[in-house]
């Protein structure tokens, strides 16, 4: 039987996460709950032209609260690529039902994470601001490497498309992870490129570089799918993608 989904969030990631989930044998989508109106009650399925049995409806936090749709409509996973603040709107309620988490939201609060902490003790609670499996295999490898040589140095160039304001959070936790200060982080801002990610290991003969990129937003979509997949056995705690990767590389 599949597992039931709740999608928050139906920006242009929101959209992208739905077609990969609509798509997958293991994993079906129940609802999607999002601040706008427009679109509310129609299918997501009819919305991206899918023929799907799954629901798929589109409820909107000016007409229902998501304490109701939980309610009505248990799942056993709930996506969110919201904003930062909402999950205090379904955390507890969430972890009360013993729903499974998956949060890509790019920045969270110190506040806030330590709501994540609190609600991890009841139920399984996800977080990766970059929840690409790419990137985070990117992340992965370079912490290996940098352990094999910490004196190395190291630039990070991080690309996105023209609008993102501030740095990117990925870019962030790739310095934090291989401690390096944020002055090392190189942005580019060009058209609409979805995001690329390059860390340079210059040593004094050779260089090594580790290069991610999205080429479409589904790229979101296939690493909540693989965080589901690795969490479905998981008991409750706070979970990042170094958690669900690092049992592939004990074999």
């Amino acid at each position: 039987m599949k597992k039931k989904v709740g999608l928050i969030g139906f920006g242009r990631a929101g959209k992208a996460i739905a077609n990969v989930i609509l798509q997958n044998q293991e994993f079906s989508l129940d609802w999607v709950y999002r601040r706008s109106t427009l679109l509310e009650k129609r299918s997501v399925p009819e919305f991206l032209g899918f023929e799907s049995d799954e629901p798929g409806l589109i409820y909107s936090s000016s007409s229902i609260s998501i304490d109701e749709v939980i309610k009505k409509h248990p799942v056993d996973f709930i996506v969110d690529f919201s904003s930062h603040e909402t999950i205090f709107n379904y955390g507890a309620i969430a972890a009360n039902n013993k729903i499974k988490i998956i949060s890509g939201v790019s920045h969270y609060s110190n506040e806030e994470i330590d709501f994540l902490k609190q609600i991890s003790n009841t139920t399984v609670v996800f977080w990766s601001p970059n929840i690409t499996l790419g990137v985070n295999y990117l992340l992965f490898v370079s912490k290996f490497l940098k352990k094999i040589a910490p004196w190395v140095d190291i630039e990070i160039i991080e690309e996105h498309f023209k609008g993102k304001e501030g740095l990117s959070g990925t870019a962030i936790k790739i310095a934090n992870a291989l401690n390096v200060e944020s002055d090392k982080i190189n942005s580019i801002r060009a058209g609409g490129i979805v995001g690329k990610h390059e860390v340079i290991f210059g040593f004094p003969y050779q260089t090594v570089r580790l290069i991610h990129e999205s080429i479409s937003r589904e790229a979101f979509g296939n690493g909540a799918i693989f965080a589901a997949q690795n969490l479905i056995s998981k008991e409750s705690g706070l979970y990042n993608f170094e958690d669900l990767l690092l049992p592939y590389f004990s074999h």
